[in-house]
């Protein structure tokens, strides 16, 4: 496998694992939680859903033939905290995220290199994927944070629990170093 079939493979797994968090966060929610709005300056997770999944329906469809701010986007309407219940939010969410991953799936190795366009500005596809490669985690990190103080009852760690690194690293190091992807176990262990 050469670096850059490896790049691919490695920044599915990324996002996938970013996916997985902002799921296992929103699920730890009653219903209504997804709604709530601190002051007139946050953005609900239920709002937060519906820009990501603007961002990627926009960035991801027809993405090497038109430019990534499609004409039909209105970015600000994504923050209008009009969603009414879960069911919508989670059909934001997926629709998104199956965009933007077929998109993903869709390219080959010697597609990175290729320019494509965001708001006029040219991107090879490979910038244009770390730039949301940025973009998705800093909004979900918004998610989980914000579902933390919202959660009423003890909150089920996404990452390594409180006071259990020294196991979580003994475990680690108990194996055979070996190349594989930080999200392999990860995802496992969150699902």
């Amino acid at each position: 496998m050469n670096i850059t079939e490896t790049y691919l493979e490695s920044v599915r797994k990324q996002f996938l694992y970013y996916k997985t968090l902002g799921e296992k966060a929103m699920k730890q929610l009653e219903p209504e939680q997804l709604f709530v709005m601190t002051n007139d300056d946050t953005n609900s997770i239920a709002t937060i859903v519906k820009h990501l999944a603007g961002n990627m329906l926009s960035r991801w469809t027809d993405f090497l033939t038109t430019d990534g701010e499609k004409e039909w986007r209105n970015r600000d309407s994504e923050f209008e905290n009009d969603l009414q219940t879960p069911e919508q939010v989670w059909a934001l969410w997926e629709q998104g995220w199956a965009c933007f991953l077929a998109a993903l799936d869709s390219l080959s190795a010697a597609q990175l290199g290729e320019i494509i366009y965001i708001r006029n500005e040219g991107h090879t596809v490979m910038e244009a994927i770390n730039r949301q490669l940025a973009h998705y985690p800093y909004h979900i990190g918004q998610m989980v944070f914000y579902a933390k103080q919202l959660k009423a009852t003890p909150w089920d760690s996404l990452s390594i629990p409180r006071n259990a690194s020294q196991s979580y690293n003994a475990d680690k190091f108990a194996r055979d170093k070996g190349i594989r992807n930080f999200t392999d176990d990860e995802l496992n262990r969150i699902r």
